[in-house]
């Protein structure tokens, strides 16, 4: 496959390659296809059932099977008219409700009238939280900083490394500072720990009784919220259907509620809702999260491309790509079919990414001259969030550039002519057919922004599905987890194991020695 020939063959490859849908625009004509390729691609897509999938998991089946767990986190986004029902219950009134709870807090927190235990106005919000309680959160609150409030500056800890925690806490004034603990079961050890450690900075400024003003959670656990001090009507619940990667438009986005105040979040609902309403009734052939989910087929399985580089041309979706690490790998990252057994395919790529132009200065040598070929997604906006002069045309420029680098290259001939020595033609020679996709939208706005992150969630799903996997599930978290149950005992020196492997245990005696 020769994109340069692909392209003078064909010179309304581009416009046959471009779809759009929910305000985002999808050009795939660089990839590594030949004509006939999607329309074989799309036939794949029918024979496994994507549609039917996807309407069975809008319908409340159980599609977490080895969890018997509905998939449900388009509930989340749907609006108060419509029914969704899981066991014959109708979520959506449940869904609204903690809405409107939500923004009842938020505006009262907004607004001042939720003060701290001194009478002191909240100035700093912390969100303790991992993964899926972290990562959307975090991810948002940086993506829609345009529409933030000023008056409230949101914090995020995630790692159970005390540095995380002690630079969040750094130049807060105890009295003006809230904690929202998100943590499904309230178990979760990386965000009990620093719950715990957060809950004793704030005990040792302001004494035992200010707990219920300066901590509210986002949990499922009441009685385990009541025991650390937390009035359980400042709790917020979700449900078991809502995957912790899926979850930044449930209660988990109470922070980002805080930040940008209901009015927007509801427009960031509707953004998610839009790009749903997309994927479930677009044709196969326009249908912008089936499209992109099976090019990811296509690079992966068929090509065995290892990985896939996310490059975002906007500053805000910098944490982006860190984002769909979580979505994609964790959803994705199977070795085994939904009957158990090994699949014969490459299943989800390695995925990394940077906001450009950053990446262009550290790794896109690699992408343009290495040995490895790694697909793209290049994501841009027409507009600017904050318009500063020339900034946004020298942005896309650059964008535009890399993608049209990437798929043509530069041959040897073309080298020789601008005059390069024969001795440097190979080093500036680039080989060019490096696939990618070009996705954009007119401006990043809380809407087009939940329709972003809709169309990843729908697109993975597509692969799973394609792959005869369960993108819903992530028992591989969980080994290493158990395991360490017995290493902070061994550093601690309470251990009793004797069946450590040689270079654990000396892992343990060294590392012992430091451990305070």
């Amino acid at each position: 496959m020769d994109l340069r020939s692909a392209f003078a063959a064909e010179p309304g490859r581009a416009a046959r390659c471009t779809a759009a849908g929910a305000g985002w625009t999808l050009d795939w004509s660089k990839q590594l296809m030949q004509p006939g390729t999607m329309p074989l691609l799309l036939e794949l897509a029918r024979e496994r059932q994507v549609p039917e999938r996807f309407a069975a998991m809008l319908a409340g089946a159980r599609m977490n099977w080895t969890e018997g767990r509905s998939v449900l986190h388009a509930a989340l986004r749907a609006p108060g008219t419509a029914s969704i029902a899981v066991d014959g219950h109708d979520v959506v009134p449940d869904v609204q409700h903690t809405l409107e709870r939500m923004a009842r807090f938020a505006n009262a927190l907004r607004s001042g009238a939720w003060t701290g235990s001194t009478g002191k106005r909240i100035r700093h919000v912390v969100n303790i939280g991992i993964g899926g309680s972290d990562l959307g959160p975090a991810m948002a609150y940086l993506a829609l900083q345009p529409w933030r409030t000023p008056e409230l500056d949101c914090r995020f800890v995630s790692n159970v490394d005390g540095n995380d925690l002690s630079i969040a806490l750094a130049g807060l004034d105890p009295a003006q500072t809230l904690f929202i603990v998100c943590s499904k079961t309230f178990t979760t050890q990386e965000t009990m720990e620093n719950a715990a450690s957060a809950r004793a900075w704030l005990v040792s400024a302001l004494g035992e009784a200010a707990v219920i003003r300066h901590f509210v959670a986002v949990s499922t656990n009441e009685a385990r919220v009541r025991a650390f001090g937390i009035d359980p009507d400042h709790m917020f619940g979700f449900w078991d259907w809502v995957g912790g990667r899926y979850s930044m438009d449930s209660a988990i986005g109470l922070s980002t509620m805080v930040a940008i105040g209901p009015e927007r979040f509801r427009e960031l609902l509707q953004g998610f809702h839009a790009m749903d309403e997309h994927a479930r009734t677009a044709p196969l052939e326009s249908n912008l999260p089936v499209l992109m989910g099976m090019i990811g087929v296509w690079n992966s399985s068929v090509l065995g491309l290892p990985a896939l580089a996310v490059l975002p041309y906007d500053q805000l979706l910098s944490r982006f790509p860190a984002y769909l690490q979580q979505l994609l790998m964790e959803s994705n990252g199977k070795r085994v079919d939904d009957h158990g057994e090994p699949v014969s395919w490459r299943t989800c790529p390695v995925v990394f990414g940077e906001a450009g132009t950053n990446g262009q200065h550290a790794f896109y040598q690699m992408l343009h001259q290495g040995t490895t070929i790694v697909p793209i997604d290049f994501i841009a906006f027409r507009t600017a969030a904050h318009p500063l002069g020339r900034h946004r045309v020298l942005l896309n420029a650059n964008a535009i550039a890399q993608a049209q680098a990437f798929a043509f290259g530069r041959t040897a001939d073309e080298v020789r002519a601008e005059g390069t020595s024969e001795a440097l033609v190979p080093h500036r020679t680039f080989p060019g057919n490096r696939p990618s996709s070009f996705l954009w939208a007119d401006a990043l706005t809380p809407a087009s922004f939940g329709a972003l992150v809709a169309l990843y969630e729908h697109s993975t799903f597509v692969q799973g599905i394609v792959w005869g996997i369960n993108s819903f599930d992530q028992w591989g978290v969980e080994l290493g987890k158990s395991l360490a149950v017995e290493a902070i005992k061994g550093l601690e020196g309470t251990s009793t194991c004797t069946t450590h492997d040689a270079s654990t245990e000396a892992l343990l005696r060294t590392l012992r020695t430091t451990a305070t």
